[in-house]
This record gives C-alpha cells, structure tokens and sequence, in this order.
C-alpha cells in the first residue's frame, strides 16, 4: 500500500493524504460533508458467526451491581467486544477493529490463532491437573523451550499464573538469596498489583498508595521528561547514592522494566541498565528484568527488551504473551540462584499446569515459523516513522518513541513545557475508535497512546492507524 501524499484539498482547510489511486476511489464514496476522506479498515476475510448475547448496556448493568466498583473501563461507549480473530476484534453488531492493544492485552500470536488454540484444545481433553505432585511432559517441554530463548546461564523456570506473581516470586528469591531486604525500583515503573510489587511500583505512590518498608524508587532514565535527556549513565549514578545513603551498602535486587509499558512506552535511556546492573552487583543485588510486556520479540530487534541494552541479568520474569491470551507467567533464573527456594516450600498449584504450558510452547512455536519477530522490526520500524511523520505534522505530538511493535505517542499542548493533553488524547482514543481502531493509553499523566498490536500486524494496518490519528487529529 504506498503511503499517502500530504495535499491541501480546499482553501482553508487543515492538510490531508492521499492514498494510491484505487484506494482513492474506495475512499471518495466515504467523504464526509465533502471535506476529509475517512480512512478505510484493510480488507479481512472472516465474518463472526451472529450474536445472540446480551448488549452492551445489559452487560453494564450487570457489572455495575456485581463487579468490583474498582473496575474501569476505555471509551465514553464502552465496547462489547464478542469475537476475535489475528489482530481484528468484532463486537456485538459484527462491525471489525483493528485492535492495536491487543499486544499488552497478553495476545501475542494474534487472537484466535489456530495452532494455539489447537493446542489448549488437545490438551484439555486429556487432562487438565495440578503439575505440583504429578509429573506431566508438557510443563517440562515448555521449559526446556523457553530456557533456550534466555541469555548466559538463565535456564531454570518457575511458572505463575501472571506476571505479578512472578515479579513477587522473584523479588522473595532476591531477598532469599541474598539475605538482605531492600530492593531498588524505578519511578514510573509498574510491576503488579499484590503488595509486594505494589511496593515496587512507584506509581502506586499516587494510584495505590501502598508502601513497604525496603522498597526504594530510583530516578527515571526517561529521555524525553527525564533531567539528563538521554544520558543514561547520569540517571545510574542515583541508584548508587540510593546504596551509599538508602542502605546498609548492600540491597537485595534491582527490577526494572527495558520500556516501561503503564508508564507509557519509556525506553530507558542508553546506557543504563549496565550502569545500574554494575552499582548493584557491587552491593551484592541481584538484577531482575521485568519482560511482563517488553518480552516475546515485541521489540523486534530482539527477543527480550534487556538485550537491547546489551545486559545479561540474574532473574528475568515475564507473561501476558507467553500465553496469547491464556493465564501464565515466568521466573526464569540460574541453577545456582535457583536453588535457595530449597529452603522454603515453595510451590504454585496451577503454575505451569498443563494447558497453559501447552499453549505456551504454540507460542514459541508460532513466533518461529510465522517470523513474527522479523515482522515486528519491519512493520514497527514502519509504523515509527510514520508516527513521526505524523509529528512533524501535528504539534499536539510531542514525541513518538519505543521499538518494534511496542510504541508510543506522547500528546501535549505546548512542546517547549511539555503539558500533558490529557482531555485531547480521551478525545482522539474516542474518535478513532468510532472509526474502527483501537489503542491504549497510558503514562504518568495519562496522555501517552500505547501501541502494541499483535505481533502479526501489517502495514497496511499501520498505515490505517496512523491515517486515522491523522484525520482525528487534522480536525481538532
């Protein structure tokens, strides 16, 4: 699909794009108060079977009596999301989204994907049980799969049901292994929703206010709102004054994410993690990289988010797409590490069970034969600078960042303050969602577009999403 020429139609109006000439003509028919053209959805072959549940307000009733008040929801109309195939989403008329979240969601494959959902299928017919006191051969098969994907000596797993468990799993094996309690976190960082990584989420400090003893936030190396811009070393040297004045001179571990996903797609500054790896290793820590979201080859260049930094760290958790979709995460450690939970009885009871396990390997196995991390570096790498085209076009963006299909748009009002246009990004997330795209939102201020489709995405699909902001944005 070529990319559209930017070309003022009328006098007067804000500039808009042209697409090839055939998509044009599919186009023209779609023109609103003979103005703007409105973007297409790609062509798609799948039509969802009908649907016959209850609505979208039937539903919403329902919620609001039965569920946690603490539940929220995207869109002034929330969407009835009903059927799900690859990276299209469908809701209770029928009518497809190009969901663009789906990514972070814990869909990596693609929604539906038949191999998966193949091998969930197979194996829950013959047996679904607890892997603690049984032996089953796919646990076992997953791990050795999953241990070949990790860096150095990182080949012993331990499986959760969520990538809050596993960061709370690892920092309790920091804390074993080392003897010592304080663990050092990052501003801006989110690592689960139980105490422990509560604690080590320093959002919590405004969204959930819990706050544990030992839990110490570091300085964010965020290039565009950090104080030393992209100069990552500089942002380390707080993590050894943490050490030096925050201790004892020795810390338990240090878990960061490589780009923070609920912080709003910040890629940490160049030079960082080896920084901050060297302070804590000297203060006998251990490092944990938290790949909840960056890992699974979402990056593109690389299977997991950390190697971009070129660092190889002790303790590496991850879930969301490790099952597509399915409840499962990691701990993956060294023998030597590993071995300290022989002091505790520790156990999960459907860690690592054999359904989600099953799906899992199809995971792998899908990202391998499908390509899909060549296809995140291509489609992203695409998708980028359209993005950043796009911000040379509109001062409402004030920066576009991340890597492979893990990408953000940072939206203010004013670029020299850098103010948050908090109302203005509800505003285009509602927008373009009536024209069939969906994304997510995220960032200290709540004004960040976090982009992270699956990982099957293609440019025609970028080229629609971007289009789409395009038009919104064209029109404020």
């Amino acid at each position: 699909m070529q990319r559209f020429i930017a070309k003022r139609l009328f006098s007067g109006r804000n500039s808009i794009s042209l697409p090839s000439p055939a998509r044009y003509f599919s186009q023209l028919a779609q023109k609103e108060n003979n103005d703007v053209l409105i973007p297409k959805l790609p062509p798609f072959d799948y039509s969802p079977p009908p649907y016959t549940g209850p609505s979208a307000d039937e539903i919403m009733a329902k919620r609001k009596e039965f569920l946690s008040p603490s539940l929220f929801h995207f869109y002034k109309n929330p969407l009835n999301v009903v059927d799900g195939r690859m990276q299209y989403l469908f809701d209770e008329n029928g009518r497809r989204y190009l969901d663009a979240f789906g990514g972070i969601a814990t869909v990596c494959c693609g929604h539906c994907h038949p191999d998966v959902v193949e091998s969930i299928v197979n194996q829950i017919k013959r047996l679904q049980h607890s892997t603690v006191l049984y032996l089953n051969h796919a646990i076992s098969d997953f791990a050795e799969a999953l241990a070949f994907k990790m860096p150095g000596n990182l080949k012993v797993v331990f499986f959760t049901n969520s990538g809050t468990e596993a960061n709370e799993l690892a920092m309790m094996i920091a804390r074993l292994y080392t003897g010592c309690n304080d663990i050092i976190s990052l501003r801006n960082a989110y690592h689960g929703n139980a105490a422990g990584t509560m604690g080590a989420t320093a959002q919590s400090i405004w969204k959930f206010n819990v706050i544990q003893s030992g839990v110490h936030h570091a300085l964010n190396p965020d290039p565009y709102r950090g104080v030393f811009g992209s100069d990552g070393e500089k942002y380390a040297k707080d993590v050894q004054d943490i050490i030096d004045f925050g201790t004892t001179g020795n810390v338990a571990g240090f878990i960061s994410e490589a780009i923070q996903g609920v912080g709003g797609i910040v890629e940490l500054a160049p030079g960082y993690l080896p920084a901050a790896y060297k302070s804590i290793k000297k203060a006998g820590g251990l490092c944990i990289a938290d790949e909840v979201q960056a890992g699974f080859a979402r990056t593109g260049s690389h299977f997991w988010g950390f190697e971009a930094q070129g660092v190889v760290p002790d303790i590496v958790t991850m879930a969301k797409g490790i099952g597509n979709g399915i409840p499962l995460g990691a701990v993956v450690t060294t023998p030597e590490i590993a071995e300290v939970l022989t002091r505790r009885s520790y156990f999960n009871t459907f860690g690592g069970n054999p359904v989600c396990t099953a799906a899992g390997l199809a995971v792998l196995k899908v990202i391998e034969k499908e390509n899909l991390q060549e296809n995140a570096l291509v489609v992203g790498s695409y998708l980028k600078n359209r993005l950043i085209e796009l911000k040379d076009k509109h001062e409402i963006i004030g920066d576009v960042r991340g890597r492979g299909l893990m990408l953000g748009v940072e939206l203010v009002t004013d670029r020299q303050q850098k103010t948050p246009a908090k109302a203005e990004t509800l505003h285009v997330m509602d927008q373009i969602k009536e024209m069939g795209v969906l994304i997510g939102k995220g960032g200290f201020y709540g004004n960040v577009f976090r982009i992270t489709p699956p990982l099957c995405f293609t440019k025609e699909d970028a080229d629609f999403l971007v289009d789409a902001m395009d038009y919104t944005m064209s029109k404020m």
